[in-house]
């Protein structure tokens, strides 16, 4: 007979997740070559320049150098598994090599070595929001069909060194913002001004899928022991008002969202997409045999990130608020709001927990969940982020109700432990960690790192399996 879980199952994965982009620095040393992430001047929002006086992920945090230390510190706080991503270009430079980079391939083995050391199982984003600047400069973004066998041979070449050292692969982190401006640049190597540019953000998507899909096949037959999952960027959509119109646009943002994990876990193009390429002026060049190929190597479980929920209406007239740095547009009056105007929502996270679970009945994991948050250095040195504790303590809670409602939910990895350069606006000023470094906005401190009090609230509550919140 059934029962329901009271808890957290035995064996969850408590850990953190950053990104080789925003952390690791040394963006040229040992060979490596840039990547697209490479020219955003402080984040998408500061746009793609070439001749920009400074850019924040250039030195970033130091990981290059500094991630035994770092490791050390997220083995203290009792992480069981840690995610991260292999930065395509200190592999391939310029993505078209055919011998890989040893440097940059030894750089990869030592660090999982170390995280194993302290306790932590590896989970990889093959391609996390950075593409060899040389690929996109030549051949244009993953719109064009070349990039699955760049992609491949990258994904080849990672897997089999690291066979064994890697448990959990993702193809491509958040791989729906290949269909969002801007961030269509960081997901598909698309620039946001582009001409044609849903019709490229559908047909990178396509390409992306079938690289996916083999890429599960390829790291099945060489590492059969490791698992392939898809990672999507989710956000609880609600309708403005109850009006009907505003119902039925919701529901089309929903599925909007899910075209993407819909093709990655059930194997093919679900039938409301059609329609809606259709009406837009969409058509996806596809190969024969690309529907046989995502149908036959679907992934094993799902990851997601969560940050907040967001608000569709049919008519943007309606009185409510519009945010400065977000891609929503209307806000929920009803929810408080973090520094930065993203709304805090831990219930759309159980909702957003049991709506992809009960689509997919797959595995779940939620690998980037954290609060971007202005910290305070006392005089003493320590650093009083309970706004912080209270975030994530409510998302867990979110979580463990989930648990209840009978979601199989595998592991959580907060984004990030440690603060790093922020994506979206290039600040260190937005701070997710419970490790504060010392460094501005402009690149000044001495990038030492410190324990928040969240560190020792994280510890507690791995420590109890989210028992003690």
């Amino acid at each position: 007979m059934n029962t329901m879980r009271n808890g957290f199952p035995e064996g969850f994965y408590w850990g953190g997740a950053i990104a080789a982009n925003q952390a690791e620095g040394a963006y040229l040393e040992d060979g490596k070559l840039p990547s697209t992430a490479d020219i955003k001047a402080r984040g998408f929002f500061g746009g793609l320049r070439r001749d920009a006086d400074y850019y924040p992920t250039h030195r970033a945090i130091d990981f290059y150098h500094r991630y035994k230390e770092d490791l050390a510190l997220f083995g203290e706080a009792g992480f069981n598994i840690f995610r991260t991503s292999i930065n395509w270009t200190r592999i391939f430079p310029t993505g078209e090599e055919d011998v890989p980079n040893e440097k940059g391939l030894q750089y990869y083995e030592d660090l999982f070595r170390e995280a194993k050391k302290n306790g932590m199982t590896m989970m990889i984003t093959i391609s996390h929001y950075e593409t060899p600047l040389n690929l996109v400069d030549k051949y244009g973004g993953w719109d064009n069909r070349k990039f699955i066998d760049f992609y491949l041979k990258f994904v080849r070449t990672i897997a089999t060194r690291f066979k064994g050292m890697v448990k959990f692969w993702l193809t491509f982190n958040e791989i729906g913002n290949a269909a969002v401006i801007p961030i269509c640049w960081d997901a598909a190597g698309l620039h946001p001004e582009s001409e044609n540019l849903e019709q490229r953000m559908y047909q990178a998507a396509h390409h992306q899928f079938v690289a996916s899909a083999l890429a599960t096949k390829m790291i099945h037959e060489i590492d059969p022991d490791a698992q392939v999952g898809a990672m999507i960027a989710y956000k609880t959509v609600y309708p403005y008002t109850c009006k009907v119109e505003d119902v039925k646009a919701a529901e089309a943002a929903k599925r909007k969202e899910y075209f993407f994990s819909d093709v990655q876990a059930r194997g093919y193009y679900p039938a409301y997409i059609w329609r809606y390429f259709e009406e837009n002026g969409i058509r996806i060049a596809m190969e024969r045999g690309d529907e046989e190929i995502i149908r036959a190597y679907p992934i094993d479980f799902i990851t997601f990130s969560y940050y907040r929920s967001r608000v569709v209406s049919a008519d943007y007239e309606e009185p409510a608020e519009k945010t400065t740095d977000t891609l929503e547009g209307l806000v929920n009056p009803h929810l408080p709001k973090t520094d930065w105007g993203w709304t805090v929502d831990p219930d759309g996270l159980r909702l957003a927990l049991n709506e992809l679970y009960d689509r997919y009945q797959l595995p779940l994991f939620v690998v980037e969940n954290g609060l971007g948050a202005r910290d305070t250095v006392e005089a003493d040195g320590r650093i009083h982020d309970s706004y912080r504790i209270d975030y994530m303590s409510a998302h867990i809670k979110a979580m463990r109700e989930a648990v209840k409602d009978g979601v199989d939910l595998r592991g959580y990895t907060m984004w990030g432990p440690i603060d790093i350069v922020s994506n979206g606006t290039g600040q260190m000023s937005k701070r997710y960690g419970i490790v504060y470094v010392d460094l501005d906005d402009d690149g000044n401190g001495t990038g030492n790192r410190s324990k928040k009090d969240s560190f020792a609230w994280y510890q507690q509550v791995i420590a109890s399996n989210g028992e003690i919140l």
